[in-house]
């Protein structure tokens, strides 16, 4: 007689694409790495089929920019100090509460798959208490965990739990914005994936040429298309013809380029190169002679890539000003908090504190003198920020014009695209992502008096 054979359990595989999501949270979260750079990197070097990529990218730059709200959770759960849990085990549960409550994973896939993942990387114990973690969080539906935030009387606290941003950003946008519903309206947006945007480079490609291939012109740049897939792919970009840049990005470009005159134009803050190398074109385009500068070197080789052969410095931007060399256009694109592009590097909003922007804004004062110092009577001066923050932004431009009475204010009015009236802010364009659908891009421009 034959002895009936008993199935042995086996615990499932844990699946390439969640294994590679926590690899790259972990250098996010860990590591300081950037996510908008990791992930199409490891996605190029992996053999995931076109679903299974679209896994990663939600799980790395969804978790991501839900951490807040995750951890949240997390911290209800648990009964060690949110400082005490091992860094691993809270990326990892991350990833399952985001399957769970912002994916469409039923909640015993999004368990079982997130607890392997942890067997996989972190070890049987700390596994055994993920999967103690997750089972916590499916015990009570999404709108039962958040119901007591209804009851919450503190706007600014109520929105940095449900959106996902830190205290100090949803003030910022308050102070701005002035309304609450507007304020959400701005958090929203900034959890929401953001399609890439290609530019054509003018004397190497046109519009036409973007939308010949299936992309969509854009509403306010004359030179940008919206493309549904990646665009790394595309021959147009591979050729360095045409390449990746945000909308606002190009605005920014498109609008100082309208105002800059003469015949010698700097880029002081050029990496990684995308507003560099439109206004190179355009500058070619001129005869007008255009300079490049990046304080890193690997930035800067990013940018000689995309200028097609103009001069690209490294140096520090604050030393312009101490130099004979003097320019008729300049564009300080500054080092900022980048809170207007949190849709694209949703690591930011986490990294970045009061201090950070403290310093940001000295530096900034540092650029502008600088840039003031190396401009030629009857020059223009662009300061452009990824930041709406009003330290970044309109009280940089009170402060630069107190202490440079050589300068004059140029309103960016004439230059604005039609239907981009309301971008206009005392002067400058301020551009929001939830009314234009662009990063939130700033500029102010400047004229040095003659004389």
């Amino acid at each position: 007689m034959v002895e009936p054979r008993h199935k042995s359990f086996r615990s499932p595989k844990p699946d390439a694409s969640r294994l590679l999501a926590f690899d790259l949270m972990s250098e996010v979260n860990q590591n300081e790495g950037y996510s908008n750079l990791l992930v199409p990197q490891a996605l190029s070097a992996s053999s995931l089929d076109e679903r299974d990529r679209a896994l990663v990218t939600e799980l790395v730059y969804g978790t991501i920019r839900m951490q807040g709200k995750h951890d949240w959770i997390l911290k209800q759960i648990s009964d060690r100090p949110f400082s005490e849990i091992d860094p691993g085990i809270i990326d990892v549960a991350r990833l399952g509460i985001h399957q769970i409550h912002e994916m469409r994973v039923p909640d015993h896939a999004a368990v079982s798959s997130t607890v392997e993942v942890a067997r996989k990387r972190l070890g049987e114990s700390k596994a055994s208490f993920v999967n103690a973690i997750l089972r916590s969080v499916v015990r009570k539906s999404k709108e039962e965990w958040f119901e007591p935030l209804q009851q919450e009387s503190d706007p600014i606290n109520r929105l940095s739990i449900l959106y996902s941003h830190p205290e100090w950003i949803i003030s910022a946008y308050f102070d701005l914005l002035k309304n609450w519903y507007e304020v959400e309206q701005a958090l929203r947006v900034n959890n929401e994936p953001a399609t890439p945007t290609l530019v054509s480079w003018p004397g190497y490609s046109t519009v036409e040429d973007l939308v010949s291939i299936g992309a969509l012109p854009t509403e306010f740049s004359s030179f940008g298309a919206h493309w549904k897939g990646n665009p790394g792919a595309l021959d147009l970009v591979k050729s360095r013809k045409a390449g990746v840049q945000d909308e606002g990005s190009q605005l920014v470009a498109e609008i100082f380029s309208k105002a800059a005159q003469g015949s010698s134009w700097l880029d002081m803050c050029a990496g990684p190169g995308g507003k560099a190398a439109l206004l190179s074109s355009l500058a070619r385009e001129r005869s007008i002679s255009f300079t490049a500068n990046e304080i890193s070197n690997s930035r800067a080789e990013l940018v000689r890539q995309v200028v097609h052969g103009s001069q690209v410095l490294v140096g520090d931007g604050r030393d312009f000003g101490k130099g004979e060399i003097k320019y008729d256009a300049i564009l300080i694109d500054a080092p900022c908090t980048g809170l207007g592009a949190l849709r694209r590097r949703p690591e930011v909003r986490w990294r970045r504190n009061l201090q950070d922007l403290r310093e940001l804004t000295q530096l900034q004062r540092e650029l502008i003198s600088s840039g003031v110092s190396a401009l030629n009577q009857g020059g223009v001066l662009g300061y452009a920020t990824c930041s709406p923050h009003l330290a970044e932004t309109s009280i940089q431009v009170a402060d630069l014009l107190r202490t440079h009475p050589e300068l004059e204010q140029i309103s960016v009015d004439p230059y604005l695209p039609p239907g981009l009236k309301d971008a206009n802010r005392a002067g400058a364009l301020s551009l929001w992502t939830h009314k234009h659908g662009t990063d939130a891009m700033y500029l102010a421009l400047f004229r040095r008096r003659s004389g």
